[in-house]
């Protein structure tokens, strides 16, 4: 019987629940907000935030939520995509303490860990035993398990490997009266024993299925109304027709499985390991001029021994054009295909996965299907991949309002109907709406995403976001497929469950929910009892306040600063570890927070814009709270597959919060930098004195906000440019080449670090170049960073006026300092305004890192080996943030390992952690060195002492020096060292 209501909690309740807590829990708006949506287009404000750090803490809301009658609902990654974690009870996070891998029995082939496990470390750490877990998503550097128990998730490789609940062993956790149990594989006497224990909630759960299942009628009822069997992805309402099948032992796990939290709240999870593949695979890429013969091909496909088998379509294709992260993993390419399969094989070797390919393409071409079969090996296979899990986030890149929406994105089918299948859906959406959709995913398992594009904004927009999920029910039906195969059904989908499976079996899906929560608190309305589909969604008709917000930034290539925040999907691609590589979200990689990700900083913005009644919404505390962690690395703007820039949102942020607020003194001092230095420089020797001196820089970081530990860069005794302009001859080496480079003399170089820029031109001249540094200004970088963006503005138009006519390709401008020479390519031109905006691009092609220059002109042949010596030498690199979010680090390598006998290798780190001022900054200070301590600051201290640490950053030189004993050099030293 459900639980009669009672009066929301008060103040004092929700602060009794807080104190009971070993974790945390959060009542504020800041966290609700972040919480209320996930990747689906739903979104709810819940009525708090708890992360429990302890099964007590779990049984405690569980009491709690029973009490008052309000929701719990269990969230991990919050990447699901039918509202699953949205809702407007208690979010429950276990992703921050429930991480632990429990017990690895390589043996007996299982391993237990707690749900907020992520799926790639799982992996990483069964490696070395020989297993692996082998469900994946293309969220696997992030989705945890516990997520893809509550989702039965599975991936590309399902064709061989199957979903999670195929391996899905036992499961520990609570009931929703808040007992205790753990469910595993029983036998029928084991099965009758809890179905004679006491009277229990638990006991009644055996005794409902026992009943229920065993009728014969009941039985048949699912036959005939759920999808066919022969459909392996199929998350359709809760899974009766595998918990009845007599052919393997009674398990519950087959239940929860795919229940999206709405019957259990799982705490361990005992999963089935297997030996690991054979170790060497290949793509068949096979491309075609449409998607019928791709789908067709597909038929091909699946008669051999493949892993996978996926379809990516021309519009996928042409969203790869517009990230900088994916156009170079197009690689592949040939023509303008309309479709591409891509179908993998794995072998002990090479030779046989190759074999193995071209016996596929040969069927497909004997077919006459496909004109294209490159057939891809080793590290290419993983560009592919990487192109294809984007997928989802790609979508979201397209500008305006309107997006790809996920409303008939999971349906599932036998294999054999899909060609049919997917031509009648396309017929039907064009005839019925002029809709077009856009095809991507698992052709191989009978599961094709279509998302068709639909403006949310509008009333006609949302009706029309039900009527085609109510058109596309019913051909789903026709066929009897599953409307989820893997992303279950949530609040998206639950309301098409009855018409899925019939009125009977709908009824008896609800029995089960009301038999194992009779109180109605485990994430309530989802999957039955939901309401409609296109209620609470993210974007609301009319919703465009905030659209003509006037920035000092060119938001128009997104139509404006607010859909630029609306590119975010909620995919979660930055909360990925360390462990996964690349830059974005380093902050997060830190806190494990929700808080510091790039989605919850945009989704944050996004909300508050659109619900402002200010003059200047920006003039708003939460805003400034959920920034504050951002380190401006940019990481987010290659990595985030809809590119999100939350660096340039932040500063425009900034910009207008200072308007309302005032610029605090710190940021005035970091924006002065070059001002400041300018002034020291002139007795330099008492600035380096008081630096050099404990006790006075201590009392000095403190009046300025910075942290007592961090040491403050000297000022140099003669600038580099009053050098460069006072010395009275240049570097003689190899004979003058007749080519000349334009110097950018960056404040920090000029100031702080006078002997690289020096080290730079002894280079350079020394291999046959002339040099020259122009007249400019510093890069206004500092002002840049510190959301001073009139200031910047006003030292970008300069630049561009002194440099336009000098810099050209033949005679491009070279950059020492990262962030300072890419300023001018990614800042610049969004920045000058539209009456240079024309110059500002064409400067910007001509500004280029050192190592981008000096990789150019080795493969041009003007640097060689020979001008280096052959000693051997061994070096680690560190990437700057700004260098690997806005270029690679190819050229770093290519220049570093010119001298014959240099063994370079990159560090996997992200970002240092100093980030310009952010690791100075008191409050930061923290956050900055576990930053630092995930990758880079351990590899420094492992390294030999005679391994040359290189780092062209010098934030990043300067965090090295502060956390170890170790000095870093710019690569310019390194070459210049190794000159003959």
């Amino acid at each position: 019987m459900r639980m009669t209501a009672t009066a929301k909690p008060n103040a004092a309740e929700w602060e009794q629940l807080a104190r009971s807590m070993d974790g945390d829990l959060h009542t504020g708006d800041l966290m609700r907000r972040i919480y209320a949506t996930d990747a689906s287009a739903y979104q709810e404000m819940p009525a708090a935030v708890a992360i429990p750090k302890s099964e007590n803490d779990i049984c405690g809301l569980i009491r709690f939520a029973r009490q008052h009658h309000i929701g719990l609902i269990p969230r991990t990654a919050g990447t699901s995509l039918a509202g699953q974690v949205v809702g407007s009870g208690i979010v429950v996070d276990v992703s921050r303490h429930f991480t632990e891998i429990l017990e690895v029995n390589a043996a007996e082939g299982w391993v237990r860990v707690q749900p907020g496990v992520i799926r790639n470390e799982l992996n990483r750490h069964l490696a070395p035993l020989g297993y692996w877990f082998a469900p994946e998503t293309s969220t696997q550097n992030r989705a945890m398990i516990g997520g893809m128990v509550g989702n039965n998730s599975c991936g590309s490789n399902s064709l061989k490997f199957g979903s999670t609940r195929d391996h899905l062993l036992e499961l520990r956790g609570f009931l929703s009266d808040g007992s205790a149990t753990t469910f595993t594989a029983l036998t029928v006497d084991q099965v009758s024993e809890k179905c004679s224990g006491p009277d229990s909630l638990e006991t009644r759960i055996y005794q409902h299925t026992r009943d229920r299942l065993s009728d014969p009628s009941v039985r048949a009822e699912i036959t005939r109304e759920f999808p066919k069997p022969t459909i392996h992805r199929r998350n359709t309402g809760y899974a009766l027709d595998m918990l009845m099948n007599s052919d393997e032992p009674f398990n519950f796990c087959k239940l929860v499985a795919g229940s999206e939290g709405t019957l259990f709240f799982t705490t361990e999870i005992k999963l089935r390991i297997l030996p690991l593949p054979p170790p060497r695979s290949g793509l068949l890429c096979a491309h075609f001029d449409n998607v019928k013969d791709a789908l067709t091909a597909t038929l091909v496909a699946v008669k051999f021994d493949i892993n996978a088998c996926e379809l990516i379509d021309d519009v996928i294709l042409g969203c790869t054009q517009r990230s900088s992260e994916h156009r170079q993993n197009r690689f592949f390419i040939e023509g303008d295909p309309a479709a591409i399969l891509v179908t993998e094989v794995r072998g002990d070797s090479d030779e046989e996965v190759q074999r193995a390919a071209e016996r596929i393409a040969a069927a497909m071409s004997a077919a006459g299907l496909g004109y294209h079969f490159p057939i891809l090996l080793g590290s290419d296979c993983e560009r592919v991949w990487d192109l294809r899990k984007a997928g989802l986030g790609l979508l979201g890149n397209i500008p305006g309002d309107d997006k790809t929406v996920p409303v008939i994105e999971d349906t599932a089918v036998d294999v054999q109907d899909l060609p049919a299948y997917i031509a009648e859906i396309g017929d039907t959406l064009e005839a019925n709406f002029g809709l077009k959709c856009v095809h991507y995913a698992h052709a191989g398992s009978g599961e094709i995403h279509l998302r068709p594009i639909i403006n949310l904004k509008t009333e006609d927009g949302k009706r029309l976001f039900r009527d085609v999920a109510s058109t596309v029910a019913t051909i789903v039906k026709k066929y009897r497929g599953s409307l989820s195969g893997e992303h279950g059904d949530g609040r998206l989908r639950g309301e098409f469950l009855q018409q899925m499976i019939g009125p009977a079996n709908y009824e008896l899906v609800r029995e089960y929910k009301s038999v194992w929560d009779p109180d109605g608190v485990f994430n309530p309305n989802k999957i039955v009892d939901t309401p409609q589909m296109n209620e609470s969604l993210r974007y609301r008709p009319g919703q465009t306040s905030g659209e003509n917000i006037a920035t000092i930034f060119d938001f128009s290539a997104n139509q404006g600063i607010l859909r630029a925040a609306e590119m975010c999907n909620g995919s979660g691609d930055c909360r990925k570890t360390q462990l996964a590589g690349g830059v974005m979200c380093p902050s997060y990689m830190a806190t494990r927070n929700e808080r510091d990700t790039t989605r919850a900083r945009a989704n944050t913005l996004r909300q508050i814009l659109t619900s402002s009644t200010k003059t200047n919404p920006f003039d708003n505390e939460e805003i400034r709270e959920v920034m504050d962690l951002c380190l401006s690395c940019k990481g987010c703007k290659s990595e985030c597959p809809s590119t999100v820039d939350v660096a340039k949102l932040k500063a425009e942020f900034l910009q207008h919060y200072y308007d309302a607020n005032g610029v605090p003194l710190r940021s005035r001092m970091i924006a002065g930098y070059t001002r400041a230095q300018r002034m020291v420089s002139i007795a330099p020797f008492l600035f380096n004195a008081c630096v050099r001196t404990p006790v006075i820089r201590r009392l000095l970081n403190r009046i300025i906000g910075f942290h007592p530990q961090r040491s403050i860069p000297t000022t140099a005794r003669r600038t580099f440019r009053r050098w460069f302009h006072q010395r009275t001859q240049r570097f003689v080496g190899l004979p003058a080449n007749g080519r000349k480079v334009l110097l950018f003399a960056d404040e920090f170089t000029d100031y702080s670090e006078p002997e690289i820029g020096i080290a730079v031109v002894e280079l350079l001249e020394r291999l046959g170049y002339e040099v020259e540094i122009p007249d400019h200004l510093e890069s206004g970088r500092s002002s840049i960073s510190k959301g001073m963006l009139r200031q910047a503005r006003d030292i970008a138009r300069q630049n561009v006026d002194l440099l336009s006519g000098v810099v050209s390709a033949e005679v491009p401008l070279i950059g020492i300092e990262p962030s300072a020479i890419l300023s001018f390519r990614d800042e610049y031109p969004e920045l000058v305004g539209d009456d240079k905006n024309l110059d500002a691009v064409k400067l910007a092609g001509n500004c280029l890192l050192l190592d981008e220059w000096f990789a150019r002109e080795v493969d041009e042949g003007r640097i060689r080996a020979d001008a280096f010596v052959d000693d051997e030498r061994s070096v680690i690199v560190h990437g700057h943030c700004h260098q690997k979010a806005l270029g690679n680090m190819l050229s770093s390598l290519q220049m570093l390992t010119l001298p014959t006998n240099f063994r370079v290798s990159l560090i996997p780190s992200g970002c240092c952690g100093m980030a310009g001022s952010f690791g100075y900054e008191r409050e930061h200070y923290d956050v900055s060195m576990k930053i630092g301590e995930l990758v880079l600051l351990p590899a420094v201290r492992k390294a030999s002492e005679d391994t040359i640490i290189a780092a062209a950053g010098t934030s990043c030189r300067h965090q090295i020096r502060d956390a170890t004993p170790r000095r870093a050099l710019h690569p310019a030293e390194i070459l210049r060292d190794a000159l003959r």
